[in-house]
């Protein structure tokens, strides 16, 4: 499985929307210094995802994280590629029995093909929005990840990059 975090916040994305000619279409925005983040898992041989919505990235919340997955999958032996974060690299950060750890090079994010799943979440569920709360955005957070976890077609769709398949293949 390849794992990583992402930030979500109350800043607004506004992009570029449909609107009938001569309309001009109105997307609000706001600025604010409040975020959550989200942690997720993907098997990029069957497209299973696990997630979870916490406060912060650290290594306690990472050390949940995992024991989560651990869990979820508690008859598989899971190898957890993960980038170089200080929290994935901490001495006290103890994965569970089934896990072991890989940590990839350094400046790699195109190797994570997780990357593209919180672009998938950005582009579907958070463009031209704006929450009134850190809840409220918490809320659609976890609407989007509860979306691709029971559709694992689509993540498979998303992080199957043939280089990854055909290094699963050897």
């Amino acid at each position: 499985m390849f794992q990583d975090e992402a930030r979500f916040g109350l800043i607004s994305d506004a992009r570029r929307c449909w609107c009938p000619k001569p309309d001009r279409p109105v997307c609000p925005t706001k600025v604010s210094q409040q975020f959550t983040y989200a942690y997720a898992a993907v098997s990029v041989a069957d497209g299973r995802m696990d997630s979870l919505v916490l406060p912060t990235v650290n290594t306690t919340c990472m050390q949940i994280f995992l024991d989560e997955v651990g869990s979820r999958n508690p008859d598989e032996r899971l190898l957890m590629i993960v980038d170089g974060a200080g929290w994935h690299k901490s001495r006290s950060l103890k994965p569970p029995n089934n896990m072991k750890l890989l940590i990839l090079p350094p400046y790699s994010p195109e190797l994570n093909p997780v990357e593209n799943v919180w672009e998938e979440v950005r582009e579907k569920h958070f463009h031209n929005r704006v929450f009134d709360s850190l809840s409220s955005l918490e809320d659609q957070l976890v609407h989007a990840l509860a979306g691709l976890e029971t559709d694992p077609e689509r993540v498979r769709s998303i992080v199957a990059w043939p280089w990854i398949i055909n290094a699963l293949r050897n």
